[in-house]
């Protein structure tokens, strides 16, 4: 049966959230202080008493949090992959916003379902000043799962792009999604499959 893009996304992405919402010890570095600016946050708009009651206003604050610590546009390029070159500038563009609409509301959707599970930061590699891994592993009943994130230095900025939950990358497993939907159908299929999940998760 064919993949549509959707639940495994989805998941991820809560996983990741939650890995950024609920730390426990960090590295004292750079990078590690990018992502505990965006937890800091995040946390303080989770735990706001003045905003649980408003839904639509919480859940905005926290996109816009969250954005600031992810690279959309290196997520939909690099999942698109060979793809990406054939768009013009213009549905570049749009398709960066669509995904980026997509992660975001699934991850608001998602955040409120957790229930104080603790983060650990166990490792940390920079390569060539550009690029970062931190290893961490979240805290469940059911034991400990591993997220990986990946960063890149954009402008002095470390971002999240990809991450890897319990081995598998995000972009990887959006990557292939996308360009199964592409080769069997076309580009206009994924960008409409992606909107439709998007009016749902939206509404």
């Amino acid at each position: 049966m064919e993949k549509r893009p959707g639940k495994f996304l989805i998941l991820v992405f809560g996983w990741v959230v939650m890995g950024m919402i609920f730390s426990g010890t960090v590295f004292a570095s750079e990078v590690t202080d990018n992502l505990k600016n965006t937890i800091d946050e995040v946390i303080s708009i989770v735990t706001n008493e003045s905003l649980k009651d408003k839904t639509s206003l919480r859940r905005d604050k926290l996109r816009q949090v969250i954005g600031k610590g992810f690279n959309y546009k290196q997520m939909a390029m690099r999942s698109l992959d060979r793809e990406w070159v054939k768009r013009t500038p213009k549905e570049q563009v749009e398709f960066v916003e669509l995904f980026k609409r997509f992660l975001e509301f699934s991850f608001a959707n998602k955040i409120e379902s957790f229930s104080g599970e603790q983060i650990s930061y166990t490792g940390e590699k920079v390569v060539k000043q550009k690029y970062a891994l931190v290893n961490t592993e979240v805290a469940r009943k059911d034991g400990a799962v591993k997220i990986d994130y990946k960063l890149i230095n954009e402008n002095g900025n470390w971002l999240v792009y990809d991450f890897v939950v319990k081995g598998v990358s995000m972009i990887r497993n959006s990557r292939s999604q996308f360009e199964k939907i592409i080769r069997d159908e076309s580009y206009e299929s994924l960008v409409k499959s992606l909107t439709e999940k998007v009016g749902k998760i939206e509404s």
